[in-house]
Protein backbone atom coordinates (compact mmCIF):
# COMPACT_ATOMS: atom_id res chain seq x y z
CA UNK A 1 0.00 0.00 0.00
CA UNK A 2 1.19 3.21 -1.08
CA UNK A 3 2.14 6.10 1.24
CA UNK A 4 -0.80 8.53 1.76
CA UNK A 5 -3.62 5.75 0.40
CA UNK A 6 -6.12 4.81 3.31
CA UNK A 7 -8.33 2.11 3.16
CA UNK A 8 -11.18 4.07 2.53
CA UNK A 9 -9.54 5.47 -0.71
CA UNK A 10 -8.79 1.70 -2.35
CA UNK A 11 -12.54 0.11 -1.25
CA UNK A 12 -14.30 3.27 -3.24
CA UNK A 13 -11.70 2.79 -6.06
CA UNK A 14 -12.92 -0.54 -6.13
CA UNK A 15 -16.38 -0.33 -5.63
CA UNK A 16 -16.92 2.69 -8.64
CA UNK A 17 -15.80 0.14 -11.45
CA UNK A 18 -17.88 -2.56 -9.22
CA UNK A 19 -20.91 -0.23 -9.42
CA UNK A 20 -20.91 0.14 -13.08
CA UNK A 21 -20.93 -3.13 -14.04
CA UNK A 22 -23.96 -4.08 -11.93
CA UNK A 23 -25.68 -1.16 -13.39
CA UNK A 24 -24.81 -2.05 -16.75
CA UNK A 25 -25.77 -5.83 -16.01
CA UNK A 26 -28.87 -4.51 -14.12
CA UNK A 27 -29.70 -2.28 -17.18
CA UNK A 28 -29.45 -5.30 -20.12
CA UNK A 29 -31.82 -7.56 -17.64
CA UNK A 30 -34.58 -5.02 -17.73
CA UNK A 31 -34.06 -4.90 -21.41
CA UNK A 32 -33.98 -7.92 -22.00
CA UNK A 33 -36.82 -8.48 -19.90
CA UNK A 34 -38.70 -5.77 -21.61
CA UNK A 35 -38.08 -7.11 -24.79
CA UNK A 36 -39.36 -10.81 -23.93
CA UNK A 37 -42.76 -9.18 -22.13
CA UNK A 38 -42.75 -7.29 -26.17
CA UNK A 39 -42.50 -10.45 -27.71
CA UNK A 40 -44.89 -11.62 -25.79
CA UNK A 41 -47.45 -9.57 -25.82
CA UNK A 42 -47.12 -9.51 -29.83
CA UNK A 43 -46.92 -12.97 -29.89
CA UNK A 44 -50.15 -12.98 -28.13
CA UNK A 45 -51.59 -10.24 -30.33
CA UNK A 46 -50.96 -11.86 -33.80
CA UNK A 47 -52.16 -15.05 -31.86
CA UNK A 48 -55.76 -13.34 -31.38
CA UNK A 49 -55.76 -11.45 -34.88
CA UNK A 50 -55.22 -14.85 -36.76
CA UNK A 51 -58.06 -15.99 -35.00
CA UNK A 52 -59.94 -13.23 -35.52
CA UNK A 53 -59.55 -13.87 -39.52
CA UNK A 54 -59.74 -16.68 -39.48
CA UNK A 55 -63.13 -16.49 -37.86
CA UNK A 56 -63.94 -13.25 -40.07
CA UNK A 57 -66.31 -13.72 -42.82
CA UNK A 58 -64.82 -13.07 -46.16
CA UNK A 59 -66.67 -10.40 -48.15
CA UNK A 60 -65.96 -9.42 -52.04
CA UNK A 61 -67.78 -6.39 -53.07
CA UNK A 62 -69.55 -8.57 -55.45
CA UNK A 63 -70.96 -10.86 -52.49
CA UNK A 64 -72.06 -7.58 -50.79
CA UNK A 65 -74.06 -6.30 -53.65
CA UNK A 66 -75.92 -9.37 -53.79
CA UNK A 67 -76.45 -9.56 -50.46
CA UNK A 68 -77.58 -5.70 -50.29
CA UNK A 69 -80.15 -6.61 -52.96
CA UNK A 70 -81.87 -8.94 -51.21
CA UNK A 71 -82.40 -7.26 -47.93
CA UNK A 72 -82.80 -3.68 -48.88
CA UNK A 73 -85.88 -2.07 -47.85
CA UNK A 74 -85.89 0.46 -50.30
CA UNK A 75 -86.07 -1.75 -53.21
CA UNK A 76 -88.76 -3.73 -51.44
CA UNK A 77 -90.64 0.09 -51.20
CA UNK A 78 -90.15 0.38 -54.50
CA UNK A 79 -91.16 -2.69 -56.10
CA UNK A 80 -94.71 -2.11 -53.92
CA UNK A 81 -94.71 0.96 -55.88
CA UNK A 82 -94.58 -1.00 -58.84
CA UNK A 83 -98.10 -3.19 -57.94
CA UNK A 84 -99.66 -0.58 -56.98
CA UNK A 85 -98.98 1.59 -60.12
CA UNK A 86 -100.12 -1.71 -61.83
CA UNK A 87 -103.41 -2.12 -59.87
CA UNK A 88 -104.09 1.46 -60.73
CA UNK A 89 -103.77 0.88 -64.29
CA UNK A 90 -105.62 -2.03 -64.07
CA UNK A 91 -108.25 0.19 -62.45
CA UNK A 92 -108.75 2.64 -64.79
CA UNK A 93 -108.70 0.61 -67.43
CA UNK A 94 -111.89 -0.58 -66.06
CA UNK A 95 -113.88 1.97 -66.61
CA UNK A 96 -114.33 0.74 -70.32
CA UNK A 97 -116.16 -2.00 -69.47
CA UNK A 98 -119.51 -2.85 -68.33
CA UNK A 99 -120.23 -2.97 -64.64
CA UNK A 100 -122.55 -6.24 -63.92
CA UNK A 101 -123.42 -7.15 -60.28
CA UNK A 102 -125.31 -9.79 -59.12
CA UNK A 103 -127.49 -9.78 -55.66
CA UNK A 104 -129.13 -12.42 -53.57
CA UNK A 105 -131.53 -11.84 -51.03
CA UNK A 106 -134.16 -13.50 -48.89
CA UNK A 107 -136.71 -11.36 -46.68
CA UNK A 108 -138.81 -12.29 -43.23
CA UNK A 109 -141.44 -10.34 -42.64
CA UNK A 110 -143.08 -10.48 -38.60
CA UNK A 111 -145.27 -7.80 -39.23
CA UNK A 112 -146.37 -4.88 -41.75
CA UNK A 113 -148.63 -2.46 -42.84
CA UNK A 114 -151.08 -5.35 -44.01
CA UNK A 115 -151.69 -7.63 -41.04
CA UNK A 116 -154.97 -6.07 -40.43
CA UNK A 117 -156.60 -6.31 -43.87
CA UNK A 118 -156.86 -10.59 -43.09
CA UNK A 119 -154.52 -11.02 -45.91
CA UNK A 120 -151.31 -13.40 -45.72
CA UNK A 121 -150.75 -15.97 -42.45
CA UNK A 122 -149.41 -13.66 -40.06
CA UNK A 123 -152.44 -10.82 -39.10
CA UNK A 124 -153.54 -11.16 -35.16
CA UNK A 125 -155.89 -14.55 -35.12
CA UNK A 126 -157.08 -16.78 -37.82
CA UNK A 127 -158.39 -15.53 -41.04
CA UNK A 128 -161.84 -15.19 -40.91
CA UNK A 129 -164.05 -17.35 -43.64
CA UNK A 130 -164.31 -15.21 -47.11
CA UNK A 131 -167.60 -13.62 -48.00
CA UNK A 132 -169.59 -15.31 -51.00
CA UNK A 133 -169.16 -13.37 -54.07
CA UNK A 134 -172.03 -10.71 -54.34
CA UNK A 135 -173.85 -11.55 -57.93
CA UNK A 136 -176.94 -9.13 -58.08
CA UNK A 137 -180.21 -10.36 -59.71
CA UNK A 138 -182.24 -7.45 -61.42
CA UNK A 139 -185.23 -9.61 -61.86
CA UNK A 140 -185.58 -9.85 -58.13
CA UNK A 141 -187.88 -7.85 -56.06
CA UNK A 142 -186.29 -4.41 -54.74
CA UNK A 143 -186.22 -5.32 -51.46
CA UNK A 144 -184.59 -8.39 -51.86
CA UNK A 145 -181.71 -6.58 -53.91
CA UNK A 146 -181.45 -4.09 -51.22
CA UNK A 147 -181.15 -6.77 -48.48
CA UNK A 148 -178.72 -9.33 -49.99
CA UNK A 149 -176.67 -5.80 -50.62
CA UNK A 150 -176.91 -5.09 -47.21
CA UNK A 151 -175.56 -8.84 -45.81
CA UNK A 152 -172.32 -8.45 -48.44
CA UNK A 153 -171.53 -5.17 -46.53
CA UNK A 154 -172.41 -6.41 -43.43
CA UNK A 155 -170.19 -9.70 -44.16
CA UNK A 156 -167.22 -7.30 -45.54
CA UNK A 157 -167.17 -4.92 -42.47
CA UNK A 158 -167.46 -8.10 -40.02
CA UNK A 159 -164.87 -7.98 -37.39
CA UNK A 160 -162.95 -4.78 -37.85
CA UNK A 161 -162.22 -5.07 -41.84
CA UNK A 162 -161.65 -2.50 -43.72
CA UNK A 163 -163.25 -1.00 -46.45
CA UNK A 164 -161.06 -3.07 -48.77
CA UNK A 165 -161.97 -6.12 -47.38
CA UNK A 166 -160.45 -9.79 -47.31
CA UNK A 167 -157.59 -8.82 -50.05
CA UNK A 168 -157.32 -12.28 -50.78
CA UNK A 169 -160.62 -12.46 -52.06
CA UNK A 170 -159.79 -9.82 -54.38
CA UNK A 171 -156.68 -11.75 -56.34
CA UNK A 172 -158.60 -14.86 -56.66
CA UNK A 173 -156.25 -17.00 -55.03
CA UNK A 174 -153.63 -16.93 -52.33
CA UNK A 175 -150.81 -15.69 -54.15
CA UNK A 176 -151.01 -12.27 -53.62
CA UNK A 177 -147.54 -10.20 -52.08
CA UNK A 178 -149.08 -8.46 -49.34
CA UNK A 179 -148.69 -9.21 -45.95
CA UNK A 180 -146.73 -12.53 -47.02
CA UNK A 181 -143.59 -13.31 -44.55
CA UNK A 182 -140.98 -14.42 -46.88
CA UNK A 183 -139.47 -13.14 -50.12
CA UNK A 184 -137.11 -14.16 -52.13
CA UNK A 185 -135.17 -11.45 -54.36
CA UNK A 186 -132.67 -11.99 -57.41
CA UNK A 187 -131.28 -9.59 -59.10
CA UNK A 188 -128.65 -8.47 -61.93
CA UNK A 189 -127.37 -4.73 -62.57
CA UNK A 190 -125.57 -2.99 -65.74
CA UNK A 191 -123.60 0.30 -65.44
CA UNK A 192 -121.54 0.91 -68.77
CA UNK A 193 -120.79 4.66 -69.49
CA UNK A 194 -120.83 5.21 -72.79
CA UNK A 195 -119.47 8.99 -72.76
CA UNK A 196 -117.24 10.59 -70.53
CA UNK A 197 -116.01 13.89 -72.11
CA UNK A 198 -112.23 12.33 -72.35
CA UNK A 199 -112.51 11.67 -68.56
CA UNK A 200 -111.72 7.69 -68.92
CA UNK A 201 -108.67 8.32 -71.52
CA UNK A 202 -106.81 10.55 -69.17
CA UNK A 203 -107.29 8.60 -66.25
CA UNK A 204 -105.63 6.08 -68.30
CA UNK A 205 -102.97 7.78 -69.40
CA UNK A 206 -102.55 9.40 -65.47
CA UNK A 207 -102.13 5.24 -64.55
CA UNK A 208 -99.48 4.43 -66.98
CA UNK A 209 -97.43 7.52 -66.49
CA UNK A 210 -97.97 6.53 -62.92
CA UNK A 211 -96.30 3.20 -63.81
CA UNK A 212 -93.55 4.03 -65.85
CA UNK A 213 -93.09 6.62 -63.23
CA UNK A 214 -92.13 3.59 -60.28
CA UNK A 215 -90.37 1.33 -62.40
CA UNK A 216 -87.74 4.38 -62.80
CA UNK A 217 -87.69 4.66 -59.27
CA UNK A 218 -86.88 1.01 -58.48
CA UNK A 219 -83.94 1.44 -61.35
CA UNK A 220 -83.10 4.37 -59.04
CA UNK A 221 -83.22 2.92 -55.93
CA UNK A 222 -80.71 -0.28 -57.08
CA UNK A 223 -78.38 2.09 -58.93
CA UNK A 224 -78.25 3.98 -55.84
CA UNK A 225 -78.71 1.11 -53.47
CA UNK A 226 -75.23 -0.29 -55.77
CA UNK A 227 -73.26 3.37 -55.53
CA UNK A 228 -74.18 3.36 -51.58
CA UNK A 229 -72.69 -0.56 -50.73
CA UNK A 230 -69.71 0.46 -53.36
CA UNK A 231 -69.04 3.76 -51.51
CA UNK A 232 -69.50 1.76 -48.08
CA UNK A 233 -66.97 -0.82 -49.09
CA UNK A 234 -64.52 0.81 -50.36
CA UNK A 235 -64.55 3.40 -47.13
CA UNK A 236 -64.36 0.58 -45.15
CA UNK A 237 -61.15 -0.83 -47.33
CA UNK A 238 -60.00 2.51 -46.96
CA UNK A 239 -60.36 2.72 -43.00
CA UNK A 240 -58.55 -0.98 -43.29
CA UNK A 241 -55.87 0.57 -45.33
CA UNK A 242 -55.65 3.71 -42.93
CA UNK A 243 -55.25 1.27 -39.52
CA UNK A 244 -52.33 -0.41 -41.21
CA UNK A 245 -50.79 2.69 -42.15
CA UNK A 246 -50.90 4.02 -38.97
CA UNK A 247 -49.67 0.69 -37.37
CA UNK A 248 -46.36 0.95 -39.77
CA UNK A 249 -45.87 4.31 -38.49
CA UNK A 250 -46.42 3.31 -34.55
CA UNK A 251 -43.64 0.43 -35.35
CA UNK A 252 -41.40 2.86 -36.93
CA UNK A 253 -41.85 5.65 -33.89
CA UNK A 254 -40.98 2.34 -31.50
CA UNK A 255 -37.54 1.68 -33.34
CA UNK A 256 -36.87 5.55 -33.38
CA UNK A 257 -37.14 5.36 -29.73
CA UNK A 258 -34.83 2.52 -29.21
CA UNK A 259 -32.04 3.78 -31.05
CA UNK A 260 -32.78 7.13 -29.37
CA UNK A 261 -32.62 5.62 -25.60
CA UNK A 262 -29.45 3.87 -26.89
CA UNK A 263 -27.86 6.93 -28.25
CA UNK A 264 -28.78 8.60 -25.14
CA UNK A 265 -27.46 5.97 -22.52
CA UNK A 266 -23.89 6.17 -24.73
CA UNK A 267 -24.22 9.71 -24.39
CA UNK A 268 -24.20 10.72 -27.94
CA UNK A 269 -27.70 12.25 -27.73
CA UNK A 270 -29.22 14.62 -25.15
CA UNK A 271 -32.27 12.98 -22.88
CA UNK A 272 -34.27 16.14 -25.07
CA UNK A 273 -34.28 13.57 -28.11
CA UNK A 274 -35.40 10.73 -25.76
CA UNK A 275 -38.51 12.65 -24.30
CA UNK A 276 -39.50 13.91 -28.42
CA UNK A 277 -38.83 10.46 -29.32
CA UNK A 278 -41.38 8.91 -26.62
CA UNK A 279 -44.05 11.86 -27.30
CA UNK A 280 -43.79 11.21 -30.79
CA UNK A 281 -44.75 7.51 -30.21
CA UNK A 282 -47.25 8.06 -27.87
CA UNK A 283 -48.74 10.34 -30.47
CA UNK A 284 -48.91 7.46 -32.86
CA UNK A 285 -50.59 5.31 -30.72
CA UNK A 286 -53.48 7.71 -30.40
CA UNK A 287 -53.77 7.96 -34.53
CA UNK A 288 -53.62 4.16 -34.12
CA UNK A 289 -56.55 4.07 -31.71
CA UNK A 290 -58.79 6.65 -33.81
CA UNK A 291 -57.87 4.95 -37.23
CA UNK A 292 -59.42 1.91 -35.16
CA UNK A 293 -62.41 3.44 -34.30
CA UNK A 294 -63.20 4.50 -37.27
CA UNK A 295 -62.51 1.05 -39.29
CA UNK A 296 -65.31 -0.43 -36.76
CA UNK A 297 -67.96 2.80 -38.10
CA UNK A 298 -67.31 1.92 -41.66
CA UNK A 299 -67.25 -1.82 -41.30
CA UNK A 300 -71.01 -1.37 -39.37
CA UNK A 301 -71.94 0.70 -42.09
CA UNK A 302 -71.37 -1.82 -44.51
CA UNK A 303 -72.94 -4.42 -42.42
CA UNK A 304 -75.60 -2.71 -42.08
CA UNK A 305 -76.00 -2.16 -45.90
CA UNK A 306 -75.55 -5.87 -46.60
CA UNK A 307 -77.98 -7.15 -43.91
CA UNK A 308 -75.11 -8.73 -41.50
CA UNK A 309 -74.93 -8.98 -37.77
CA UNK A 310 -73.72 -5.43 -36.21
CA UNK A 311 -70.53 -7.64 -34.54
CA UNK A 312 -70.03 -10.03 -37.78
CA UNK A 313 -66.28 -9.85 -38.25
CA UNK A 314 -65.23 -9.04 -41.80
CA UNK A 315 -62.44 -9.80 -44.12
CA UNK A 316 -63.05 -7.75 -46.92
CA UNK A 317 -61.49 -9.20 -50.37
CA UNK A 318 -61.79 -6.42 -52.97
CA UNK A 319 -58.82 -3.55 -52.70
CA UNK A 320 -58.44 -0.32 -53.72
CA UNK A 321 -57.18 -0.30 -57.57
CA UNK A 322 -57.57 2.10 -60.94
CA UNK A 323 -60.05 0.10 -62.22
CA UNK A 324 -63.70 -0.46 -61.54
CA UNK A 325 -64.93 -3.60 -60.48
CA UNK A 326 -66.99 -6.05 -62.89
CA UNK A 327 -69.48 -6.11 -59.19
CA UNK A 328 -70.38 -2.68 -60.21
CA UNK A 329 -70.20 -2.27 -64.52
CA UNK A 330 -72.65 -5.24 -64.56
CA UNK A 331 -74.95 -3.29 -62.99
CA UNK A 332 -74.16 0.11 -64.39
CA UNK A 333 -77.25 1.05 -67.65
CA UNK A 334 -74.41 0.80 -70.27
CA UNK A 335 -71.64 -1.50 -69.87
CA UNK A 336 -70.03 0.30 -72.65
CA UNK A 337 -69.82 3.53 -71.10
CA UNK A 338 -71.78 6.15 -68.91
CA UNK A 339 -74.24 8.41 -71.26
CA UNK A 340 -74.18 11.83 -69.34
CA UNK A 341 -77.81 13.17 -71.34
CA UNK A 342 -79.63 15.17 -69.10
CA UNK A 343 -82.98 13.63 -70.36
CA UNK A 344 -81.54 10.54 -69.51
CA UNK A 345 -81.12 10.99 -66.08
CA UNK A 346 -83.61 9.11 -63.71
CA UNK A 347 -84.91 12.09 -61.72
CA UNK A 348 -85.57 14.02 -65.18
CA UNK A 349 -87.74 10.95 -66.77
CA UNK A 350 -90.15 11.27 -63.87
CA UNK A 351 -90.50 14.52 -63.86
CA UNK A 352 -91.56 13.75 -67.11
CA UNK A 353 -94.13 11.52 -66.21
CA UNK A 354 -94.98 13.67 -63.97
CA UNK A 355 -96.19 16.50 -66.46
CA UNK A 356 -97.99 13.77 -68.42
CA UNK A 357 -100.20 13.18 -65.47
CA UNK A 358 -100.94 16.92 -65.13
CA UNK A 359 -101.52 17.57 -68.77
CA UNK A 360 -104.28 14.90 -68.56
CA UNK A 361 -105.35 16.06 -64.85
CA UNK A 362 -106.13 19.21 -66.79
CA UNK A 363 -108.06 17.54 -69.30
CA UNK A 364 -110.00 15.81 -66.46
CA UNK A 365 -110.82 18.96 -65.22
CA UNK A 366 -112.25 20.34 -68.76
CA UNK A 367 -114.42 17.21 -69.05
CA UNK A 368 -116.44 17.93 -66.25
CA UNK A 369 -118.03 20.60 -68.32
CA UNK A 370 -119.20 17.94 -70.87
CA UNK A 371 -122.06 15.65 -71.06
CA UNK A 372 -121.64 12.02 -69.49
CA UNK A 373 -123.80 9.28 -71.22
CA UNK A 374 -124.61 5.89 -69.71
CA UNK A 375 -126.51 3.11 -70.12
CA UNK A 376 -127.87 0.99 -67.04
CA UNK A 377 -130.28 -1.92 -67.10
CA UNK A 378 -131.99 -4.31 -64.08
CA UNK A 379 -133.10 -7.44 -64.24
CA UNK A 380 -134.89 -9.69 -61.17
CA UNK A 381 -137.07 -12.33 -59.66
CA UNK A 382 -138.78 -11.99 -56.80
CA UNK A 383 -140.96 -14.74 -55.06
CA UNK A 384 -142.97 -14.46 -52.15
CA UNK A 385 -143.54 -17.94 -50.99
CA UNK A 386 -145.91 -19.82 -48.16
CA UNK A 387 -143.13 -21.75 -47.12
CA UNK A 388 -139.49 -21.05 -46.47
CA UNK A 389 -138.18 -22.45 -49.63
CA UNK A 390 -139.56 -21.32 -52.82
CA UNK A 391 -140.68 -23.18 -56.23
CA UNK A 392 -139.67 -21.93 -59.67
CA UNK A 393 -143.59 -21.49 -60.07
CA UNK A 394 -143.43 -18.62 -57.39
CA UNK A 395 -140.67 -16.26 -59.15
CA UNK A 396 -142.19 -13.45 -61.00
CA UNK A 397 -139.68 -11.65 -63.38
CA UNK A 398 -138.95 -7.72 -63.38
CA UNK A 399 -136.76 -5.52 -65.84
CA UNK A 400 -135.44 -2.40 -66.60
CA UNK A 401 -133.17 -0.69 -69.45
CA UNK A 402 -132.29 3.18 -68.37
CA UNK A 403 -130.40 5.07 -70.79
CA UNK A 404 -129.47 8.36 -69.34
CA UNK A 405 -127.66 11.78 -69.51
CA UNK A 406 -125.81 14.57 -67.49
CA UNK A 407 -124.35 17.92 -67.69
CA UNK A 408 -123.47 20.31 -65.41
CA UNK A 409 -126.00 23.66 -65.47
CA UNK A 410 -124.79 25.41 -62.91
CA UNK A 411 -121.53 24.67 -60.48
CA UNK A 412 -121.05 27.93 -58.73
CA UNK A 413 -117.47 28.35 -60.44
CA UNK A 414 -116.57 24.96 -59.11
CA UNK A 415 -115.68 23.55 -62.53
CA UNK A 416 -113.24 27.11 -63.32
CA UNK A 417 -111.66 26.66 -60.22
CA UNK A 418 -110.52 23.08 -60.57
CA UNK A 419 -109.47 24.18 -64.51
CA UNK A 420 -107.14 26.56 -63.11
CA UNK A 421 -105.72 24.64 -59.95
CA UNK A 422 -105.21 21.94 -62.73
CA UNK A 423 -103.31 25.00 -65.45
CA UNK A 424 -101.45 26.21 -62.36
CA UNK A 425 -99.58 22.22 -61.86
CA UNK A 426 -98.89 22.18 -65.08
CA UNK A 427 -97.10 25.22 -65.39
CA UNK A 428 -95.29 24.88 -62.14
CA UNK A 429 -94.32 20.77 -63.55
CA UNK A 430 -93.04 22.12 -66.46
CA UNK A 431 -91.08 24.53 -64.76
CA UNK A 432 -89.22 22.42 -62.72
CA UNK A 433 -88.70 20.16 -65.47
CA UNK A 434 -86.69 22.27 -67.00
CA UNK A 435 -84.76 23.15 -63.78
CA UNK A 436 -84.14 19.68 -63.03
CA UNK A 437 -82.67 19.48 -66.82
CA UNK A 438 -80.31 22.10 -66.00
CA UNK A 439 -79.20 20.58 -62.92
CA UNK A 440 -78.64 17.15 -64.15
CA UNK A 441 -76.91 18.77 -67.26
CA UNK A 442 -74.55 20.60 -64.35
CA UNK A 443 -74.37 17.26 -62.19
CA UNK A 444 -73.20 15.58 -65.50
CA UNK A 445 -70.33 18.42 -65.75
CA UNK A 446 -69.13 17.99 -62.60
CA UNK A 447 -69.13 13.91 -62.23
CA UNK A 448 -66.58 14.11 -65.05
CA UNK A 449 -64.12 17.05 -64.15
CA UNK A 450 -64.00 15.21 -60.50
CA UNK A 451 -63.40 11.96 -62.02
CA UNK A 452 -60.49 13.22 -64.47
CA UNK A 453 -59.07 15.28 -60.93
CA UNK A 454 -59.56 11.79 -59.03
CA UNK A 455 -57.43 10.09 -61.25
CA UNK A 456 -54.58 12.75 -61.75
CA UNK A 457 -54.42 12.58 -58.02
CA UNK A 458 -54.28 8.98 -58.02
CA UNK A 459 -51.54 8.99 -60.82
CA UNK A 460 -49.43 11.61 -59.17
CA UNK A 461 -49.35 9.84 -55.31
CA UNK A 462 -48.19 7.03 -56.95
CA UNK A 463 -44.57 8.53 -57.40
CA UNK A 464 -44.98 10.01 -54.31
CA UNK A 465 -44.79 6.67 -52.53
CA UNK A 466 -41.95 5.65 -53.87
CA UNK A 467 -39.89 9.18 -53.37
CA UNK A 468 -41.10 9.07 -49.75
CA UNK A 469 -40.20 5.51 -49.09
CA UNK A 470 -36.61 6.31 -50.37
CA UNK A 471 -36.63 9.40 -48.41
CA UNK A 472 -37.22 7.73 -44.96
CA UNK A 473 -34.89 4.72 -45.59
CA UNK A 474 -32.03 7.45 -45.90
CA UNK A 475 -33.09 9.62 -43.06
CA UNK A 476 -33.49 6.32 -40.64
CA UNK A 477 -29.80 4.95 -41.94
CA UNK A 478 -28.36 8.55 -41.02
CA UNK A 479 -29.93 8.48 -37.94
CA UNK A 480 -28.33 5.43 -36.67
CA UNK A 481 -25.16 6.87 -37.68
CA UNK A 482 -25.16 9.63 -35.73
CA UNK A 483 -25.44 12.11 -39.37
CA UNK A 484 -29.04 13.46 -38.90
CA UNK A 485 -31.21 14.83 -36.42
CA UNK A 486 -34.41 13.24 -34.81
CA UNK A 487 -36.70 15.75 -36.19
CA UNK A 488 -35.52 15.20 -39.79
CA UNK A 489 -36.03 11.62 -39.00
CA UNK A 490 -39.82 12.50 -37.86
CA UNK A 491 -40.40 14.87 -40.59
CA UNK A 492 -39.58 12.20 -42.90
CA UNK A 493 -41.85 9.12 -41.03
CA UNK A 494 -44.72 12.00 -40.99
CA UNK A 495 -44.57 12.75 -45.07
CA UNK A 496 -44.49 8.94 -45.84
CA UNK A 497 -47.56 8.34 -43.39
CA UNK A 498 -49.39 11.12 -45.56
CA UNK A 499 -48.22 9.87 -48.85
CA UNK A 500 -49.36 6.48 -48.03
CA UNK A 501 -52.72 7.80 -46.77
CA UNK A 502 -52.86 10.20 -49.55
CA UNK A 503 -52.55 7.78 -51.98
CA UNK A 504 -55.24 5.24 -50.51
CA UNK A 505 -57.86 8.00 -50.48
CA UNK A 506 -56.66 8.80 -53.68
CA UNK A 507 -57.42 5.21 -54.78
CA UNK A 508 -60.74 5.24 -53.11
CA UNK A 509 -61.99 8.81 -54.72
CA UNK A 510 -61.14 7.49 -58.21
CA UNK A 511 -63.18 4.11 -57.68
CA UNK A 512 -66.20 6.32 -55.82
CA UNK A 513 -66.38 8.31 -58.92
CA UNK A 514 -66.06 6.29 -61.85
CA UNK A 515 -68.51 4.10 -60.16
CA UNK A 516 -70.83 7.35 -59.84
CA UNK A 517 -70.44 8.07 -63.24
CA UNK A 518 -71.01 4.79 -64.88
CA UNK A 519 -74.17 4.43 -62.72
CA UNK A 520 -74.94 8.29 -63.68
CA UNK A 521 -78.31 7.98 -65.75
CA UNK A 522 -80.08 5.53 -62.92
CA UNK A 523 -78.64 7.64 -60.27
CA UNK A 524 -81.45 10.11 -58.69
CA UNK A 525 -80.55 13.55 -58.31
CA UNK A 526 -81.81 13.96 -54.52
CA UNK A 527 -84.28 16.28 -56.12
CA UNK A 528 -87.30 16.79 -53.64
CA UNK A 529 -90.27 17.75 -56.08
CA UNK A 530 -94.05 17.71 -56.25
CA UNK A 531 -97.38 19.42 -56.94
CA UNK A 532 -97.79 23.36 -55.88
CA UNK A 533 -99.42 24.07 -52.56
CA UNK A 534 -103.27 22.93 -53.05
CA UNK A 535 -102.50 20.28 -56.02
CA UNK A 536 -104.33 16.91 -55.68
CA UNK A 537 -102.13 14.18 -55.37
CA UNK A 538 -101.14 12.30 -58.53
CA UNK A 539 -100.21 8.74 -59.61
CA UNK A 540 -96.18 8.97 -59.82
CA UNK A 541 -93.00 7.88 -58.52
CA UNK A 542 -94.09 4.79 -55.32
CA UNK A 543 -97.61 5.05 -56.39
CA UNK A 544 -98.04 8.79 -55.12
CA UNK A 545 -96.58 12.34 -56.25
CA UNK A 546 -97.42 14.08 -52.69
CA UNK A 547 -97.92 18.08 -53.55
CA UNK A 548 -94.39 19.90 -51.71
CA UNK A 549 -94.85 22.10 -49.02
CA UNK A 550 -93.96 25.42 -50.94
CA UNK A 551 -92.42 26.02 -55.05
CA UNK A 552 -88.78 25.94 -55.13
CA UNK A 553 -87.74 23.01 -53.00
CA UNK A 554 -84.47 21.85 -54.75
CA UNK A 555 -81.65 20.19 -53.07
CA UNK A 556 -78.83 18.58 -54.48
CA UNK A 557 -77.00 15.93 -52.16
CA UNK A 558 -73.00 15.54 -52.27
CA UNK A 559 -72.87 11.88 -52.55
CA UNK A 560 -69.28 11.58 -53.25
CA UNK A 561 -67.05 13.55 -51.52
CA UNK A 562 -63.87 12.23 -50.09
CA UNK A 563 -65.39 13.94 -46.57
CA UNK A 564 -68.08 12.14 -46.53
CA UNK A 565 -65.52 8.72 -45.36
CA UNK A 566 -65.53 10.33 -41.82
CA UNK A 567 -61.54 9.52 -41.69
CA UNK A 568 -59.76 13.23 -40.76
CA UNK A 569 -56.35 12.36 -43.13
CA UNK A 570 -53.48 14.52 -42.47
CA UNK A 571 -52.45 16.24 -45.84
CA UNK A 572 -50.41 18.78 -47.39
CA UNK A 573 -52.30 19.91 -50.05
CA UNK A 574 -56.25 19.79 -51.40
CA UNK A 575 -57.34 15.70 -51.39
CA UNK A 576 -58.94 14.49 -54.48
CA UNK A 577 -62.80 14.72 -53.60
CA UNK A 578 -65.07 12.82 -55.96
CA UNK A 579 -68.08 14.96 -55.52
CA UNK A 580 -69.16 18.64 -54.73
CA UNK A 581 -71.97 19.79 -53.22
CA UNK A 582 -74.37 21.97 -55.57
CA UNK A 583 -75.94 24.73 -53.89
CA UNK A 584 -79.33 24.96 -53.76
CA UNK A 585 -81.07 27.57 -56.50
CA UNK A 586 -82.50 30.55 -55.45
CA UNK A 587 -84.63 30.23 -58.74
CA UNK A 588 -84.83 28.60 -61.72
CA UNK A 589 -81.75 29.68 -63.86
CA UNK A 590 -80.43 31.58 -61.07
CA UNK A 591 -76.92 30.70 -60.53
CA UNK A 592 -75.79 29.02 -57.81
CA UNK A 593 -74.27 31.10 -55.19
Amino acid sequence: MRAGLGPGHVFATVQQPLRAALTTVASMYARICTKLEVLLVLLFASTASAQERSAALPLSLEEALRRAEGTNEALVIAAAGVERARGERRRARSEYYPQIGGSVAFTRTFANEFSDFGGGGDGRGPPAEPCPPFTPDPNLPLSTRVDSLESAVICLSREERSVLGDLRSIFGDDSGPFGRGNRFDLGLTLDFPLYTGGRRRAQTRIAAAGLRSAEIEVTAQEAQLTFDVTRAYFDAVLADRLVAIAEQALAQAERTLEVTLVAVRAGNQPEFDALRARVARDNQRSVLLRRVAEREVALARLRNLVGLPIDQPLRLTTPLSADLPAAVTRRAPDAAGPDTVASLRSTVRQAEETVRIQENLVRIARSQRLPTVSLSGQFGQVAFPSFAIPSFADFRVTSSLTLGASIPIFTGGRIRGDIMVAEADLREARARLEDLRDLAAEDAYSSLAQLEAARATYEATGATIAEAERAYEIAELRYREGVASLLELTDTRLLLEEALANRAVAARDLLVAQARLALLPDLPLGVETGLGAGGAAVPGAGGVVAPASGAGLTRIRDATTSSDTGFNIPTTGPASAAGSAIQPRQAAGAPAP
